[in-house]
């Protein structure tokens, strides 16, 4: 399906979730920045309050296209064993790279949120919404699929239900499930 712009996209992904309309426990969360548009429209159409979950990808050093993991709003820490282990990368580069990626993540956080707390979720249903993606680019959909997989941080834990959504084709959505 494709979408005038992403405003349109979240429109079309509210209606898909219509169930959560009116409901007080449930809490957009967007990804920066193409998430904030097609969020805001899901949000408003719920009647949901808005809020951004950041996520800075750890690419290899000398080929910052290709992740070897992610850090993500709360302290979540994934890596990509797999790459790590195939690129017989240090632990300590990791380690380097993880930091200077969490200094940025520290920085767009300030940006974002100015000095408002990162949202609670505990109790509520949490919708979090990135943006449409072009075909043959799921790295960013795996990456903040895989850092939901993980324990989430204790402002997480208790969470009624994590619903990850992109605003693309019903066909496409059972790879994140």
């Amino acid at each position: 399906m494709l979408f005038r712009d992403r405003a349109d996209a979240g429109r079309y992904l509210a209606e898909a979730l219509g169930a959560y309309a009116g409901r007080p426990d449930v809490q957009v969360l967007a990804l920066p920045r193409g998430g904030v548009p097609v969020a805001f429209e899901v949000a408003r159409a719920l009647g949901a309050s808005l809020d951004v979950f950041l996520v800075r990808k750890l690419g290899v050093p000398g080929h910052r296209e290709l992740a070897m993991g992610a850090v993500a709003s709360g302290g979540v820490r994934v890596l990509n064993d797999d790459v790590v282990r195939g690129l017989q990368i240090p632990a300590r580069v990791v380690d380097a790279v993880a930091e200077r990626e969490l200094e940025e993540l520290a920085r767009r956080q300030r940006a974002y949120r100015d000095d408002r707390p990162p949202p609670m979720v505990r109790g509520r249903a949490a919708i979090l919404v990135d943006a449409p993606r072009p075909p043959g680019r799921p790295h960013r959909q795996r990456r903040t699929q895989e850092a939901h997989r993980r324990p989430v941080p204790p402002r997480w834990a208790g969470a009624k239900n994590l619903v990850r959504l992109d605003a693309a084709p019903r066909k496409a959505w059972w790879r994140f499930w």
